[in-house]
């Protein structure tokens, strides 16, 4: 957590704070069912059916998870023992929008691999056709999923680069600025430039992307995933890659995360960010506010303020 956050916790509530970074084991994750009121798991703490079945009977009674999505977390398996989950929706939204476009344009002007070659001490300077890559303004952009993360990523899109702005969603939106609604997934990435996935993980959206979505983009098309790596068929985006189907991608989230293939590792045309989406001081205080903040209202027997 955060100074300010650790700082409000401490004052507030009689907390540990666990100081290692890595997810829970299967058996912290059932010493924190059994021996605690109230947790506040990340997104690497698998909180499954297994880890519910260990403890029949927990002291745990609210999940306030730190962070958007909860696809770690069997609400299923978490209800039927009794236990409230909560997420931090909201306080993500700019961060990670701002994410996607730090990737397009990372990806798109090729800057990872400029940066690579400056610090290779291999650059021989300014030629006409050194490096050239994909001008964004005026692109056409798909995005799949538009919630709260795809609306704002519109957004900069539209309004920032004058892009034409496709989506994919279960129903019909108005953000208040041109876009139109794709027929099908395969229809969306066949017809942009920029294909943008802005899903929440779980089964639903695992291996959305498949080899059959990725056919169907164009050999000069980027991918950009700030969703969950798990959204993307991680094999599948490495052969198209390989073979040149799509032109690059831009990923800040990884199927077997923090695992990174080194096939990802070695393409030039691919941008790697260590899951950077919400990483600013403003918006991670923000999400362990709102985590407190339902911890707060469950405490003082009031509804909880985002509950899953």
């Amino acid at each position: 957590m955060t100074a300010a956050v650790e700082a409000r916790a401490r004052a507030e509530f009689d907390v540990e704070i666990r100081q290692d970074t890595t997810p829970l084991s299967a058996a912290e994750r059932q010493r924190a069912l059994r021996d605690f009121d109230i947790v506040v798991p990340t997104l690497g703490d698998q909180f499954d059916a297994a880890s519910f079945a260990g403890v029949p009977a927990p002291r745990c009674r609210l999940l306030a998870n730190f962070g958007v999505g909860y696809n770690h977390i069997n609400v299923a398996a978490a209800e039927a023992a009794g236990v409230l989950v909560s997420n931090t929706p909201g306080a993500v939204t700019d961060a990670t929008a701002d994410t996607a476009l730090t990737l397009m344009l990372m990806t798109a002007r090729r800057a990872g691999e400029g940066e690579r070659l400056v610090r290779s001490g291999q650059w021989q300077g300014w030629h006409p056709t050194q490096m050239l890559g994909l001008h964004l303004t005026g692109k056409h952009v798909g995005i799949v999923g538009f919630g709260r993360i795809g609306e704002a990523i519109a957004r900069r899109c539209h309004f920032g680069f004058g892009m034409s702005v496709s989506y994919l969603a279960r129903s019909e939106k108005s953000p208040g600025f041109p876009v139109v609604r794709a027929d099908s997934l395969n229809a969306l990435a066949a017809s942009v430039d920029v294909l943008v996935l802005a899903v929440p993980g779980g089964a639903e959206t695992r291996h959305l992307i498949d080899a059959e979505v990725l056919a169907a983009m164009r050999p000069e098309a980027l991918l950009i995933n700030i969703a969950r790596g798990e959204v993307v068929d991680e094999a599948a985006l490495i052969a198209a890659l390989q073979a040149g189907q799509i032109a690059g991608a831009g990923l800040d989230v990884y199927e077997f995360e923090p695992e990174v293939p080194q096939a990802l590792r070695q393409m030039e045309q691919v941008t790697l960010l260590p899951h950077l989406g919400t990483a600013t001081e403003e918006v991670r205080s923000d999400m362990g506010h709102l985590a407190l903040d339902n911890v707060a209202a469950f405490l003082a027997g009031k509804p909880l303020i985002s509950p899953v």
